[in-house]
């Protein structure tokens, strides 16, 4: 396939030739002026032209965490990217204004390691709002020209923050600090600027003594001008429904009925819930949650701030291909029997058809681990085991390296034995399936999938590898099942299921596969797409979304080097995406900005109809 020069990013890339979207032809024209009969409409374009136009890496010497959310400011071209490699975290701001795309110079693998942006500016958060703690999300409205800076405290137990800037002038200007809930996680603004949401995530202390409520603060803006407190909703309604949850398919792990440090720990439904991301209805009348640890969405009534928790089951993974293992030898996708997936979104976001309301989300999948020490520390202690008040003891992870974990729900297979009687037939298939190197790595929870005997006989893997649509009643109206893994492994083969930091191939197919993580939505033309990024292997997915129920892939591309042993280069885990319409970038088309978390690089990609 020949491009042409301007079209930079398919010099430096593997695009897959995209799928054909079809539309209905048009209607004919009403007789015109001159007696004439109208055109036929056109088809909906069926790909993409998609190009790497500028490229920002924020800090070259310690790159992982300088790039993870980014937003844009439309009246300055600013593009505004949390820099976490240094501690406490800072803003940093791009200018976009004049990007030159020609001063992007690709390797001999053809990937891009240079940059053509600088920040321009890099606001001190602990200088200007006092708060030391972390920041983990930004939001911008354009309406009101505010930024919103989410920062935890740093302890688990005590509320965080939200830092409000003001934005309209030549620097931003700090305006108050809000107080939210246990670890704000995210923050978005309604989309005609009247609110603040901020998922307030609650993880428990490492040693899992403490497990603050998860919750979802709302702050109202008034005239341009953030409330000074915020009103807070819980999820203790809930606390007397789990089985109803479960039978849903939430699920709930937490050493409930454990000792640990002297005393008999249980926790609530409420504590057990962890908000992760916001997406806000286009109408702006409802705020849907990812819980994801939990495989739950809960959906906010912003008219009233009710609460409902929608549990989002399972994938059966008798019905797509997967790849379980990291020593099979390669790409080795296959169909199992009683092998689920857990949904575990964490990016949402949302677009309207036909005036209802769709939810897309990126399934990444997480579990619950909590490590109290490693080993190195306990030998530096002069302990050579674990404290007794540690109910798992020393835990062998991987060879060679022994942790003291306070509380786990994965597992994998082949370890399941370790939390509980497997049964005979369950047994009898992972052996039939590769054993220990085949089915037998696969990470799993152990807290679910035991039968009325009390045995372990379905797996419940993590994630489902995939983006889902869903609709408002918490249906699937569209899953991407093993496209993913099969687009991959066509495109990058024995480097399909890579780690973000190394080049070895397959690592991680017995953890999430790819690893679907950020998400965002945009029109280009008259059609709307899903850009879906996977933070392991670094590439990004365009899907047309316009009809969600004839949803269809388009694109796949990446900047990132793939040559096995070689140390990876160009841009390595899509943690938060932001995408621009083409009224209001500064190259006049559509652009798609991904912050990379491990290159702590900035990409921006251009976009436009083929």
């Amino acid at each position: 396939m020949k491009f042409e020069k301007p079209i930079l990013a398919l010099m430096l890339m593997t695009t897959l030739s995209a799928c054909t979207f079809d539309g209905e032809d048009g209607t004919a024209g009403g007789d015109g002026a001159h007696g004439n009969n109208g055109d036929n409409g056109l088809d909906a374009p069926s790909s993409l032209s998609i190009a790497l136009v500028a490229r920002s890496v924020l800090n070259a010497e310690a790159p992982e965490g300088a790039a993870e959310i980014v937003d844009f400011q439309k009246s300055t071209n600013w593009i505004y990217a949390i820099n976490s490699s240094v501690s406490p975290a800072v803003v940093e701001i791009i200018d976009a204004s004049s990007i030159n795309s020609d001063a992007l110079t690709p390797d001999a693998e053809g990937v891009v390691n240079n940059a053509n942006l600088v920040p321009t500016i890099t606001l001190n958060l602990p200088a200007t709002t006092g708060l030391n703690g972390d920041a983990n999300s930004i939001a911008i409205d354009n309406n009101n020209e505010l930024l919103a800076v989410a920062i935890a405290s740093g302890s688990a137990g005590v509320n965080g923050h939200i830092a409000f800037f003001d934005i309209s002038g030549a620097i931003p200007s700090f305006i108050k600090n809000v107080e939210v809930g246990d670890l704000p996680d995210n923050v978005v603004f309604t989309h005609d600027g009247s609110k603040v949401l901020v998922a307030n995530e609650g993880e428990p202390a490492a040693d899992y003594v403490i497990d603050p409520q998860g919750s979802i603060s709302v702050i109202d803006i008034v005239a341009g001008i953030p409330s000074d407190s915020a009103t807070s909703i819980n999820f203790a309604a809930f606390n007397t429904q789990q089985a109803e949850l479960e039978a849903q398919g939430v699920k709930f792990s937490n050493p409930s009925g454990q000792m640990i440090k002297g005393s008999i720990r249980n926790y609530t439904v409420a504590q057990d819930l962890e908000p992760e991301y916001i997406a806000v209805s286009i109408d702006d009348k409802f705020a849907f949650v990812s819980l994801q640890e939990n495989n739950a969405i809960a959906i906010v009534d912003l008219s009233d701030n009710s609460v409902e928790v929608k549990g989002l089951g399972f994938k059966d993974w008798s019905q797509f291909k997967i790849d379980v293992s990291d020593k099979d030898g390669g790409v080795n996708l296959q169909t199992y029997q009683n092998l689920y997936g857990l949904y575990q979104p964490d990016t949402l976001a949302t677009y309207q058809w036909q005036g209802a309301n769709f939810i897309v989300s990126a399934n990444e999948g997480d579990g619950r681990e909590y490590i109290a020490f490693e080993r190195e520390a306990l030998e530096d202690a002069g302990k050579a085991e674990c404290q007794s008040d540690f109910p798992e003891g020393i835990y062998e992870w991987e060879e060679g390296e022994e942790i003291c974990i306070s509380y786990t729900d994965e597992a994998r297979v082949k370890d399941l034995k370790d939390f509980g009687t497997v049964s005979a037939e369950l047994d009898a298939y992972v052996s039939a399936n590769g054993g220990k190197n085949g089915l037998g790595r696969l990470l799993v929870t152990n807290a679910l999938g035991k039968n009325d005997s009390d045995e372990y006989s379905k797996l419940y893997a993590y994630g489902a590898r995939s983006f889902t649509i869903w609709d408002r009643n918490g249906l699937v109206v569209f899953d991407s099942g093993d496209d993913i893994a099969r687009i991959t492994a066509s495109i990058h083969g024995d480097a399909f299921n890579n780690e973000e930091d190394e080049n070895s191939g397959d690592s991680r197919s017995d953890a999430k596969g790819a690893e679907p993580e950020a998400l965002t939505l945009g029109k280009v033309g008259s059609q709307t797409y899903a850009f879906i990024g996977l933070e392991r292997m670094g590439g990004i997915l365009a899907y047309n979304v316009t009809n969600p129920h004839n949803v269809t892939f388009v694109e796949y591309f990446y900047n990132r080097g793939l040559v096995a042993g070689a140390d990876t280069t160009g841009d390595l885990g899509p943690e938060g995406m932001k995408f621009i319409n083409a009224e209001d970038s500064p190259t006049g088309e559509a652009l798609l900005v991904v912050g990379n978390e491990i290159s702590g690089s900035v990409a921006v990609w251009q976009i436009a109809e083929k």
